[in-house]
């Protein structure tokens, strides 16, 4: 089996026969293939299987009411006592609201509220509780913003409760294999999703993780859950793909995840980047505390971004903002 990789580039001077990647702001004209059994190798878009073309290249639509024609911020909400950065910093319902505003304020396109701490080692958090946390919050977004909200979890209730609240987009970090009946509910009610990889629990998933190719094994684990979700009336549209950084990965795994995370357009979805803070950038700077991992996320999120990511989960929805102008500004002056 062959992979295709396209190389994205932003340059303003595109060379005849370039080809649009996912119809956002990144062209290609030269795609890596890629194969278990073989070296990688390079190739000319042009030579791209038309399948293969064809969802490389086809505009992603709106995402629970959000043009994927430019990258978008994902504002973090932990309403949670423990998780890995901000646990407990916004766990009061007041709280947590008014940092939602400000994440708004700031620039996030949309909002991530979660109840339930997925950093390695975390234990599950009973449903009620779990509602309790985010369907309060979540209402009082809704009563006085319009912006879109995710809820983060991986149990139907709580995704009922979010909903009624007043979410509409369910991202899951199991990838929808924690709760069978989530992935029917998400289609239920039309609701948009976000898949992510994960190996293992969050109880387990850092004790020594192993991949025969990291980058082809989480594609081809995406590629079975999108096709899973779409059997049950999900389109590929209403799907964002994420590779699942710091999820079941050393540090290794996630450099290599980032380095060709371009790989994963050719699964037809936008993809979601969730790598904010997260310890494998403490490790190669040397910020042991998560707060100050701020200029790492920054650099990654313009890389991304580079690479024609759609959507970047972050905590610091201002400082992503600023990078990202900055480096829009310069790509297109």
């Amino acid at each position: 089996m062959s992979y295709y990789r396209p190389i994205p580039r932003t340059d303003p001077l595109r060379p005849e026969g370039a080809l649009p990647l996912a119809g956002g702001w990144c062209w290609f004209d030269t795609v890596e293939v890629l194969a278990r059994d073989a070296a990688p190798r390079l190739i000319p878009a042009r030579d791209l299987p038309q399948d293969v073309a064809a969802r490389l290249t086809a505009p992603r639509p709106p995402l629970a009411g959000m043009a994927m024609d430019a990258p978008r911020l994902m504002g973090i909400l932990n309403v949670t006592p423990d998780s890995f950065s901000d646990g407990g910093q916004h766990f009061d319902h007041a709280t947590a609201a008014a940092h939602a505003r400000a994440m708004t304020a700031a620039g996030a396109d949309i909002l991530d509220v979660g109840g339930e701490s997925t950093r390695p080692g975390a234990a599950p958090v009973p449903v009620d509780q779990e509602i309790a946390r985010t369907a309060p919050v979540i209402a009082a977004l809704r009563a006085d913003m319009a912006v879109p909200i995710s809820i983060d979890t991986r149990k139907t209730p709580v995704a009922d409760a979010a909903r009624r609240a007043g979410a509409n987009l369910v991202n899951d970090v199991s990838g929808f294999t924690f709760d069978s009946a989530l992935a029917p509910f998400a289609s239920q009610h039309a609701l948009p999703v976000c898949v992510m990889h994960a190996q293992g629990t969050p109880e387990t998933m850092q004790h020594d993780p192993r991949y025969d190719d990291v980058l082809l094994d989480v594609y081809d684990w995406l590629a079975a859950r999108v096709a899973a979700l779409a059997a049950l009336g999900i389109p590929r549209g209403r799907i964002a793909v994420d590779p699942g950084i710091g999820f079941g990965k050393t540090r290794a795994h996630n450099l290599r995840l980032l380095q060709g995370i371009s790989l994963f357009h050719a699964l037809g979805c936008p993809i979601l980047l969730g790598a904010s803070r997260k310890r494998f950038i403490g490790d190669l700077t040397g910020t042991p505390t998560a707060a100050d991992r701020v200029p790492g996320s920054l650099s990654i999120a313009v890389m991304a971004a580079g690479q024609g990511v759609q959507i970047m989960r972050v905590h610091d929805v201002a400082q992503t903002r600023a990078a990202l102008t900055l480096w829009d500004a310069v790509r297109t002056c």
